[in-house]
């Protein structure tokens, strides 16, 4: 069990952001959308499935559906064939009609700009809020927590919390304000790159000295992380 103090903590994150930083100077949203509405869609798509696969759907789906207008007159089966390989496309299909219907009846078709009136959408929770908050409009309202965020926290005894929610609480006093966004897509790269959930590249990794998970052995190391709630939102 790690033993820092607060300050300790925040010291030992400034010097993780630091490291990863240098190591993934390109680190950014890895989602294709050219409006708030477009990536709000895709993260919504983006739950249980790859940003790869859902960059391959969305194309079609933004072509054949433009604009929130469109999504909400759509019939929620024209939806469902068009992300079914995104896995969960019944839900999907139906959290993307939905969220479209709520931007027209209450936010004159316009992705709303706050925590408070996104999260009002149906099939908007928490996360989804933050990577368009972050990404779209530029706004550090939230840390987002994937399964990598979720994962690596706990591995670098960041957090000891399996709820994303409680993760992104224990992780907003360490992290700069301005860096919220930032840091999701840092820990992201680096749980794609070398802190993967099965078989991490420890003897690899640019922060290894700064984890305590790093000299657990494989077995318990690969115990140790926990699950993140997954689900639309």
């Amino acid at each position: 069990m790690n033993l820092d103090t607060p300050e300790q903590k925040k010291t030992r994150c400034d010097t993780i952001i630091a490291r990863l930083r240098k190591t993934f100077p390109d680190a950014h949203c890895a989602l294709h959308y050219t409006n708030p509405l477009q990536l709000l869609v895709a993260t919504i798509l983006s739950a249980q499935c790859t940003d790869v696969r859902v960059n391959m759907v969305t194309p079609q789906l933004f072509a054949r559906f433009p604009d929130a207008q469109a999504l909400a007159a759509a019939a929620p089966a024209e939806i469902e064939k068009i992300i079914q390989s995104t896995g969960f496309f019944r839900s999907k299909a139906k959290a993307i009609h939905h969220t479209a219907q709520d931007i027209i009846a209450h936010y004159h078709g316009q992705v709303p700009q706050t925590m408070e009136e996104l999260i009002t959408l149906r099939g908007v929770g928490r996360k989804t809020a933050n990577v368009v908050l972050g990404n779209a409009f530029g706004k550090s309202c939230g840390i987002v927590v994937d399964t990598h965020v979720g994962r690596i926290a706990r591995r670098l005894e960041l957090s000891q919390h399996a709820d994303p929610e409680k993760v992104e609480k224990d992780l907003m006093p360490l992290v700069p304000q301005r860096l919220w966004t930032l840091f999701s897509h840092l820990l992201i790269a680096q749980g794609r790159t070398y802190c993967t959930a099965r078989n991490p590249r420890c003897p690899d990794c640019p922060i290894n000295n700064l984890c305590p998970s790093a000299s657990l052995p494989s077995q318990r190391r690969q115990a140790h992380p926990g699950k993140t709630g997954k689900g639309l939102g």
